[in-house]
């Protein structure tokens, strides 16, 4: 099966794009390295370019560079078991130069993320210390009550699915991050262009969201998910950007193109899987090593979901549209019961028979997400390892499992 063509141009565009990055970072321009669910969109309103810190671990723990990197960690006095995802970055960055992936990340002049458990505080307050490095940490919030059916309100009624406390906080806060970014860059807060960005992000999520809808009614799956997951995470990462909407349509059509011409992934597909958590990214070919035998395909995870459900906002004031987009993002994700009727939502309009479930250490509400599937009759693999640490990932037999799982409890379609 031939790879998507947005897949490989997301690729490509990337890695050109982080080394004009690198090459200004040498130079002497600012970068920051941010957390995934941090207000971007301000950065690119300063032209101030950003790595995202889970985006750069992906990177390593590909190159098979993670236990590595979390020797480093370990090396510094610090907790190698813990958030790996997170850390991994930090400890890469004390590699030598010449090991380190796409020639190394420079020392960003500012470190930003969100203030969500100790450990991801604390790791940014590392970053800090560093030399050249300066941390901004905004606040984690709650809800209660949280409304059902949230991706119904989030792209308009975003003051009733969040509350309107968490937005005064959050955008209070990221106004104080402009200041803060405007005192140590030396540049403006162009206005002008921030209404622009949002106008460009939105209409990205729009196309992400027919993508979406075409792939939940496809039978059978005409794309692999190693394939859509850079091709929506990559543009995620340029969001606001002309090139990421047109990335972001370039993907609808192919898959479009893909339905029409009757393309088929797994030609004997039987079992439609879903995959909960964030992406395996030491061994991406996991997702194609059951069609053969099992007749399984993953049909689903997070990536395109989540751009299709979770970032689109409209509202007269674009500064409190950025803070609804990111106040509850994690929330979406990984705190029920948010997320638990959303994934259930999802295995039904895309025919899921079974879901594998990676749970990590820093998403407690997992359990919660796999009953609510069994509820609905959905089994459920749950595999408690971190997605970026090969250690950590070989030790949950996550391939084993999985094969025991479809021969045990997921039926073969008829």
């Amino acid at each position: 099966m031939s790879r998507l063509d947005a897949a490989r141009a997301a690729t490509q565009h990337q890695k050109a794009w982080f080394a004009e990055t690198a090459r200004r970072a040498r130079a002497g321009d600012p970068i920051a390295l941010v957390n995934a669910d941090a207000p971007h969109e301000v950065l690119r309103a300063f032209d101030v370019p950003y790595v995202v810190n889970q985006w750069w671990a992906s990177i390593i723990a590909a190159k098979r560079l993670g236990p590595a990197s979390m020797r480093k960690v370990a090396e510094a006095g610090l907790p190698d078991h813990s958030l790996q995802y997170d850390a991994m970055p930090l400890g890469a960055q004390d590699l030598p130069v010449e090991e380190q992936p796409w020639g190394g990340l420079p020392d960003p002049a500012f470190a930003i993320a969100d203030s969500h458990g100790d450990v991801t505080h604390k790791i940014f307050e590392q970053w800090g210390r560093r030399p050249g490095t300066e941390t901004y940490q905004l606040s984690r919030t709650g809800a209660d009550p949280v409304p059902p059916r949230w991706w119904e309100l989030v792209p308009r009624e975003w003051e009733t699915a969040f509350g309107t406390d968490r937005l005064d906080l959050l955008q209070g806060e990221i106004e104080e991050l402009i200041g803060w970014l405007e005192e140590r860059t030396g540049r403006r807060f162009d206005e002008d262009r921030f209404v622009e960005i949002m106008r460009l992000a939105n209409e990205q999520a729009e196309w992400n969201r027919r993508t979406r809808e075409l792939l939940a009614q496809a039978r059978p799956a005409p794309v692999l998910v190693n394939d859509t997951i850079p091709a929506v995470m990559v543009p995620q990462w340029h969001r606001g950007t002309q090139w990421a909407v047109d990335a972001a349509h370039r993907l609808h059509d192919e898959v479009a193109q893909r339905i029409e011409d009757g393309v088929a992934v797994c030609p004997g597909e039987r079992r439609r899987l879903m995959w909960i958590g964030r992406g395996l990214w030491s061994d991406l070919d996991l997702y194609q090593r059951f069609q053969e035998e099992f007749g399984a395909v993953f049909v689903w995870s997070m990536y395109l979901a989540i751009a299709a459900d979770g970032y689109v906002r409209y509202g007269p004031d674009p500064l409190r549209a950025l803070a609804a987009r990111f106040v509850g993002l994690t929330d979406l994700l990984y705190v029920p019961p948010w997320s638990a009727e959303w994934y259930v939502k999802e295995a039904r309009t895309h025919g899921v028979d079974g879901v594998v479930h990676l749970v990590a250490d820093d998403t407690p509400g997992g359990g919660f997400i796999s009953e609510a599937l069994e509820a609905e009759g959905i089994p459920v693999l749950e595999i408690r390892a971190n997605n970026a640490d090969s250690r950590s990932t070989d030790a949950a037999r996550i391939p084993e499992r999985i094969a025991d799982f479809l021969r045990d409890r997921v039926p073969a379609r008829g």
